[in-house]
């Protein structure tokens, strides 16, 4: 503890923490009141505290406010996917599951082809950074969607299994991605086994994490239910999620896949009802630091055109923009068997890019393949699907699906019988 005294002041780290709390729930209540989800307000809010405009919230992983910040929101996002994954019924989950997959695998390559004959064009001739911009372009951040989703009351619909489903398979396109293009930056090659070895890890982490987990959460939080201890069932709830976090980035894919699995895991239990109830007071604290910090990240001074360095670098953003959206809105559009689906709900809900865009840009710069102006252009594409997702996606719900689409909330997926759900007889 003394060396990170030495590093750290815990009272001006409390600090950051109030006017981050603060800040995510006055902005939340303020965009509630003129009708936008909260989300939103907890992303400008971020823009407003963070490094660009007051400075009150450091998002630099070299400072070690930032890199503490930085870990707090990691836990947030894992919490959000852990209670979007108990709030998902995993028999829904597995009748979207060639849906997910067609929207996840359109979603992955349109907007990867697009990408980079984007670059290609614009730089002329193929170049490592065409390949780079167009796997910036591939991510999907679900925590933003998710958590839209879950302020619009509309986390049980097939349009939000479709577009968490497609955002899980898009983080193990995405490890492989990564794989390719870490190795492209830092060799110039790619071994065509280590990839494949990084696929079967991903696909046998989530296929032995659910089967060993559906046989056994059931017994052991039966056992955990019978300790008198208090938090007892919500500590072991977090315990669990946070095991599978870990150990899906100890095999190289997002912990948020971990804590998604652990949801659905737990979410056929008999203790559902309770792990929900005590989950939610939890993420209202946790999550909200997630938001924030993502918008934190957003340098405002790049965003004025009088500048004239930022004029090129605006044309580049406003290029990958247009087509980050057109390829993920196209992705929605690619079930065409699926006539009770709102389809532009489920594309423009694939369009936020977050995070896992901002690593891939990250690892571009750091490896010299990327310039600093090409990497702002990415950042502002990667904030700009951010930021538009929200209030579209509101709108677009609140208008109803289009013509000859339905809410799958009332429209049954197949002919079988009703799920059964958590507490009225568990697995």
């Amino acid at each position: 503890m003394e060396g990170v005294a030495h590093l750290v002041e815990v009272g001006h780290f409390f600090f950051i923490l109030i006017v981050i709390l603060l800040a995510a729930k006055l902005a939340g209540e303020l965009f509630e009141r003129i009708g936008q989800p909260a989300v939103l307000g907890e992303l400008v809010a971020g823009v407003v505290v963070g490094a660009s405009v007051l400075g009150l919230v450091p998002v630099d992983p070299a400072d070690p406010y930032g890199a503490m910040v930085h870990v707090l929101a990691e836990v947030g996002v894992a919490i959000l996917l852990f209670e979007i994954g108990l709030e998902t019924d995993l028999r829904e989950m597995f009748h979207v599951g060639s849906s997910a997959l067609t929207v996840a695998v359109v979603g992955v390559f349109l907007p990867f082809l697009f990408g980079y004959l984007f670059w290609h064009y614009y730089e002329g001739g193929a170049s490592l950074t065409a390949i780079f911009i167009g796997a910036t372009l591939t991510a999907t951040s679900v925590g933003i969607t998710a958590r839209v989703l879950t302020d619009l009351g509309k986390i049980n619909t097939s349009e939000a299994r479709i577009i968490i489903g497609a955002a899980v398979i898009d983080d193990i396109f995405g490890l492989l991605i990564l794989a390719v293009v870490e190795g492209l930056a830092s060799t110039g090659s790619v071994s065509v086994l280590g990839v494949a070895r990084l696929f079967g890890l991903a696909v046998g982490f989530l296929a032995v994490a659910m089967a060993i987990g559906l046989y056994t959460a059931r017994w052991i939080f039966e056992l955990v239910n019978r300790m008198r201890v208090r938090g007892v069932l919500v500590t072991f709830a977090l315990v669990f999620a946070l095991t599978l976090a870990f150990l899906a980035d100890r095999v190289g894919l997002a912990p948020i896949v971990g804590s998604f699995a652990a949801g659905l895991i737990l979410s056929r239990t008999n203790q559902f009802d309770t792990i929900v109830e005590q989950i939610k007071p939890v993420a209202d604290v946790f999550t909200p630091i997630f938001f924030v910090s993502i918008g934190a990240a957003v340098n405002v001074a790049i965003l004025d055109p009088r500048v004239p360095e930022n004029q090129e670098i605006l044309i580049v953003a406003a290029g990958l923009f247009v087509i980050a959206v057109l390829g993920k809105v196209a992705a929605g559009y690619s079930v065409p068997w699926r006539k009770d689906i709102h389809k532009l709900a489920i594309g423009v809900g694939m369009v936020p890019r977050g995070e896992v865009g901002l690593i891939f840009a990250q690892i571009g710069l750091l490896g010299g393949v990327l310039t600093q102006d090409v990497f702002s252009a990415v950042l502002i594409m990667v904030m700009a699907t951010t930021l538009i997702t929200p209030p579209v996606l509101k709108s677009l719900f609140e208008h109803g699906p289009r013509r000859g689409e339905v809410e799958a909330a009332t429209q049954p997926v197949d002919e079988g019988p009703p799920p059964v759900r958590p507490g009225m007889g568990g697995l």
